[in-house]
């Protein structure tokens, strides 16, 4: 199993945002490049890249810094946040990201889904985020009524191989994740599964190394509860 440290953007800083709220912010660096370098320094050869202002507002704010941590650590990466067109995911690419995640279009608009994944493959991922079962979109404030394991079964059949599987409740609570959806979505053939949100614990990690292909770390390790280098270990 991988493991992908997180780091959110906005402006150019390294945040974490309390269940996705804008308002309930908190700044850990100033320099998202030394963040990503001590990542790499403990052992994460993965990155997992979030651009809270392209997802609020869909401008490219965090380009150039994205742009930087590509060039100076070298690690995979692989971008979310406020992609919607084929432009955006073809400037990802053209950077050196890895694997750009799409979100609520993936949602919206099926047909284009379809068409980036028969174009680009395995560089395309969908980003799906659950509140009580069901998908929401749009910084997690709509909830739709499509069930998420539905969701991801239809994702798998348009030809997506990656879905990055977020439970919103467990986000930043560090309070557990969810690893009853995740034994559930281990169930879908062919579908490679990333486990996102609330992960805080070692036992989780052990546990999740059986299910998932991957997962990620956010405020876990930035508070300390998670020693990122430990959690490497435990996942190889």
């Amino acid at each position: 199993m991988k493991i992908f440290p997180a780091i959110d953007l906005r402006d150019g800083k390294a945040v974490r945002l309390f269940q996705g709220d804008y308002d309930k912010m908190t700044v850990y660096s100033e320099n998202p490049v030394d963040v990503a370098g001590s990542f790499k320094r403990k052992g994460a050869d993965c990155i997992h890249l979030v651009d809270l202002d392209g997802a609020k507002d869909g401008q490219l704010v965090n380009f150039a810094t994205i742009k930087d941590i590509i060039e100076q650590v070298d690690m995979f990466v692989e971008v979310g946040g406020g992609i919607r067109d084929e432009e955006r995911i073809r400037q990802y690419l053209e950077l050196g990201v890895g694997r750009v995640i799409l979100g609520t279009i993936a949602v919206k608009e099926p047909e284009f889904l379809k068409e980036m994944v028969s174009r680009y493959g395995e560089k395309i991922a969908v980003g799906v985020d659950a509140k009580d079962g069901k998908v929401a979109v749009n910084g997690w404030k709509e909830v739709t009524e499509h069930d998420g394991l539905e969701f991801c079964r239809k994702l798998r059949d348009l030809g997506v191989k990656t879905v990055i599987y977020t439970d919103i409740s467990r986000d930043g609570g560090l309070q557990g994740t969810n690893m009853e959806v995740y034994r559930k979505l281990a169930k879908i053939d062919g579908l490679d599964i990333v486990a996102s949100g609330g992960i805080s614990f070692e036992e989780e990690i052990t546990a999740l190394k059986d299910v998932v292909s991957a997962a990620i770390l956010g405020k876990a390790i930035y508070t300390g509860k998670l020693d990122l280098e430990r959690a490497v270990e435990l996942a190889k």
